[in-house]
């Protein structure tokens, strides 16, 4: 049973999804730290410091000055503001990570075809260069 669990774990599939987990919690924690550290403090300046997260509706019992004063008292509360502020911190980790991939599919250039030229036979597209049609078989005349 070892010797199979060991063959499993070391099959390509397996091994290729442990690195993918590892290097994806890895960006994670990156952009993450991008939009704490760096993002979200020119957009808070720009909101003039506005924090949702004391933003609740209480369920039972008395008003609360704050969310932590209504969980200290053990009342039911509808965290809204955290959910707003969970949305937010949502669309912008979504928004840098469409940045980050837009510029490195930028970076992958598509290679450039190679030019090709009809066979006179089949009027398939095949290499300028070929001497025989890949798909009709036919000798061609070199270009």
């Amino acid at each position: 049973m070892l010797r199979e669990f060991r063959t499993f774990v070391m099959r390509g599939n397996a091994l290729d999804l442990a690195i993918g987990i590892v290097i994806g919690a890895a960006f994670g924690r990156i952009v993450s730290s991008l939009v704490n550290d760096i993002i979200m403090p020119p957009i808070g300046l720009l909101l003039h410091g506005i924090d949702f997260t004391n933003l609740f509706l209480v369920l039972r019992g008395g008003p609360y000055a704050s969310l932590a004063a209504a969980k200290a008292a053990g009342a039911p509360t509808v965290n809204y503001g955290v959910f707003i502020n969970t949305v937010i911190d949502f669309i912008i980790v979504a928004f840098v990570i469409f940045l980050l991939v837009r510029q490195i599919n930028r970076m992958h250039r598509a290679p450039e075809a190679a030019p090709t030229r009809p066979c006179p036979y089949c009027l398939s597209a095949i290499p300028r260069e070929a001497v025989r049609c890949a798909y009709c078989t036919s000798e061609v005349k070199a270009a």
